[in-house]
């Protein structure tokens, strides 16, 4: 006789339960209620990806199949709501694993056309772009359809992060890739029409996970931080990266367009950093503000939250300040107060902006459901708090046509509401954060927890 395992009492994973749960059908929705009135010069798309195993079940809550979320808004009205998956060769082949998919055991050569698509969403030089940080990029239409991938012509042999930079100034797209095997970081720019012109291998001593990183409008800037790669975790289909105490944490600077030998590496107290806010240039000094995390992933790849974790570890936003003149380093915390997920207006990218959005890390959990905005030269701050149950992903900031002032125009983002099991996109006005929103389009179902979004307006 055979008895197989009951799994039926075992506890769901965090990153399976409740609003993090997958959804598996895909629809389009046109009768949408509206609360408030949406701005009239709000004319695009509302985009934001996240991870949703299609097989209802996955390794991590950073591995599941790629789902984008859009509403539509037009003259005032909100025109749809749609979900569709990212059509990959992962998503193609649910039975097998990550590792199966790109790794080509005889050559050991990678496959980066194997993405799930899961992280973020971005438009730049009338594409749309769905990324994760281990592949290259999957075009999407302003529907959702997948066209498929891009390798830039061909030009892009290294994955994408899944958060490249869009310079206001030039157009242009800054980006890295990061890999388990050697070159283990290359420094990619794109020119405003999306021609790939730089690919500039960077010297690192180990794979070290980067997933985000930091540009000002003269300098790029490089986390080489404590999560190192571990090929024996690769190989069983989880995280394939643990905190390592022997590895140093630095900070890379270069100049936007340099190469690997005019590369500054700055040594810092160990710590992780999932996001950045921005970075910017101050007379010899490069000023970067970002999420710190005092360390991350031990034991284990677990995502613990809330009252699960000490307050040291709570990630909160803090600045670096590197002097190229003489070396130095010094850190400054800019709030006790924990958050994730940091955004700010994109014209300000690279430059000293005035203003920066985050979420509240008790929006991540039970607590009280917030959205902060910081003056990130004080670290004061403005909440919006929404009401009990209702939980707000990342903030993204859409500015109003005609701005005079740095926080003219909009702040949306999905919420959840537990007390109905259905969502929301808000829109607040960002100069007046802790008021009633803007408008509310209310989607009759629940839209699942993610990760990143963007505003992709219509073009001209």
């Amino acid at each position: 006789m055979t008895t197989t395992e009951d799994k039926s009492t075992e506890p769901i994973p965090w990153h399976l339960a409740g609003n993090n749960a997958p959804i598996f059908d895909e629809v389009t929705l046109t009768d949408l209620e509206v609360r408030g009135a949406i701005p009239t010069e709000l004319k695009g798309r509302y985009f934001r990806n996240g991870s949703n195993p299609q097989t209802g079940s996955s390794e991590h809550f950073f591995l599941g199949d790629g789902m984008i979320h859009g509403i539509e808004l037009s003259d005032g009205k909100a025109v749809w709501y749609r979900n569709r998956y990212v059509r990959t060769p992962c998503f193609a082949h649910p039975e097998k694993t990550r590792i199966e998919m790109m790794l080509d055991p005889v050559t050991l050569e990678m496959d980066y056309k194997n993405s799930v698509a899961n992280t973020h969403v971005i438009g730049h030089a009338d594409r749309i772009l769905a990324l994760e940080e281990g592949a290259f990029p999957y075009v999407v239409t302003k529907d959702l359809d997948t066209v498929g991938v891009s390798d830039f012509d061909g030009r892009l042999t290294t994955p994408m992060t899944a958060h490249p930079k869009v310079c206001p100034a030039t157009g242009e797209l800054l980006f890295f890739g990061y890999s388990a095997l050697p070159p283990f970081l290359t420094y990619h720019r794109a020119d405003a029409n999306g021609t790939l012109v730089q690919s500039t291998e960077i010297t690192v001593t180990a794979s070290t996970m980067m997933h985000d990183f930091a540009v000002s409008r003269n300098h790029t800037i490089f986390m080489d931080l404590n999560m190192v790669f571990d090929m024996e975790a690769a190989m069983t289909g989880g995280m394939p990266f643990k905190w390592d105490d022997d590895y140093p944490s630095r900070f890379g600077i270069m100049p936007r367009a340099g190469a690997d030998a005019d590369v500054r590496w700055f040594d810092v107290e160990s710590c992780y950093v999932f996001h950045t806010m921005n970075a910017h240039d101050d007379g010899d000094c490069v000023v970067l503000q970002g999420v710190r995390i005092a360390e991350l992933w031990r034991d284990n790849s677990a995502i613990a939250i809330g009252g699960e974790v000490a307050p040291e570890m709570m990630p909160m936003l803090h600045e670096w300040r590197f002097d190229l003149a003489t070396g130095a380093v010094s850190e400054r915390r800019l709030d006790d107060q924990a958050c994730e997920f940091p955004r700010l207006a994109p014209r300000d990218v690279g430059i000293d902006a005035r203003y920066g959005y985050v979420v509240s890390a008790s929006s991540l959990g039970d607590g009280q459901g917030e959205l902060l905005k910081y003056e990130l030269a004080t670290g004061a701050k403005t909440a919006h708090r929404f009401p009990k149950g209702h939980s707000p992903g990342e903030p993204v900031f859409v500015a109003a046509a005609g701005a005079s002032n740095p926080d003219d125009g909009w702040v949306m983002t999905y919420v959840h509401d537990a007390t109905t099991d259905t969502s929301y996109l808000v829109v607040l006005d960002a100069s007046d954060m802790a008021v009633d929103p803007v408008a509310e389009v209310h989607v009759p179902r629940r839209i699942p927890t993610g990760f990143h979004g963007s505003w992709i307006p219509d073009t001209e």
